[in-house]
């Protein structure tokens, strides 16, 4: 068996990090590896270290299995290792995931014939299987003893909420995603757990309920001062820019951002500035720029 890499590394992070810079840590890497951001060849290494990724942020993000990952490395979690032992004494082994009508499902049991052997896809941030009902504590160990499945959906039905229909054991249901859930997010339904998978957006990104989008405007309106329409997750708006703002400025624009699936309050979006730089200059607007440089501007 090939060796694993350790886990502090995959995420980036150091053994003192704290639970904040590995949920942050993680967040930034499993951004950056989603397949859906890559194609080709590429893929399947984006496919590997995203599994890679998500089995390190289980581990690191759990204080118990944490404590063992320190003590015994990879070996805790192997068979006879403790974690990775099944029956009585383990509390994660022997619950084995099904097939089923969306992107994956898996297994806790550590069985080596399972793509997802030896850890378990638990939710990455704040888990909400109580959602629909249900105590958050009472729900944890029955949680172990039903199957769990995967979908990806759109940024913006992670947004707004959505309708699927999706067939479990050869039965068709309507299941309904609240607006707000975040990547790796588990929902509790009554037979089921689902875990959401949100594909990246082609200009939005998001941190919690925040919302961050970049916006190049021109040299001459850096300058000067405009206005310009920037979008929202809720539609277009205005936003004045200043004279002289400069690249890397951020404005924020309340409420403008996600609802949040426990308080039902919304986030912020952040508006990135950056300045577009002309490539070429006529003679008249080459002597316009020496003029300022002359200046010292």
């Amino acid at each position: 068996m090939a060796a694993k890499s350790d886990y502090y590394d995959i995420l980036g992070v150091t053994k003192s990090a704290s639970a904040d810079e590995i949920k942050k840590a993680y967040r930034k890497q499993a951004l950056e590896w989603h397949p859906d951001r890559h194609s080709g060849a590429d893929k399947e290494i984006a496919e590997r270290k995203f599994k890679e990724i998500n089995e390190a942020y289980q581990i690191l993000s759990d204080p118990q299995k944490k404590a063992a990952y320190d003590q015994f490395g990879h070996q805790a979690f192997e068979p006879g290792g403790g974690f990775g032992r099944a029956g009585a004494g383990n509390p994660f082994g022997g619950q084995a995931g099904q097939w089923g009508p969306f992107t994956y499902t898996y297994t806790s049991s550590g069985g080596e014939g399972s793509p997802f052997a030896g850890f378990d896809f638990g939710d990455p941030f704040d888990i909400f299987e109580s959602f629909f009902g249900g105590s958050p504590f009472g729900a944890r160990s029955h949680a172990r003893q039903v199957p769990r499945y995967s979908i990806a959906i759109d940024f913006m039905e992670a947004i707004n909420g959505v309708e699927k229909e999706v067939s479990i054991n050869g039965k068709k249901r309507n299941i309904k995603i609240p607006a707000g859930v975040d990547e790796g997010q588990r929902i509790r339904f009554e037979d089921f757990i689902l875990s959401i998978n949100v594909k990246p957006h082609e200009f939005f990104e998001r941190e919690g309920s925040d919302v961050y989008v970049k916006i190049k405007i021109p040299y001459s309106m850096a300058v000067l001062g405009g206005n310009i329409d920037v979008p929202t997750v809720d539609g277009s708006v205005k936003i004045k820019i200043r004279a002289g703002t400069q690249p890397g400025t951020m404005i924020r624009l309340r409420g403008k951002g996600v609802v949040s699936v426990h308080s039902r309050t919304k986030g912020d979006e952040y508006v990135r500035i950056l300045v577009a730089t002309p490539e070429k200059l006529t003679r008249e607007q080459r002597g316009l720029i020496n003029d300022l440089k002359s200046e010292g501007l």
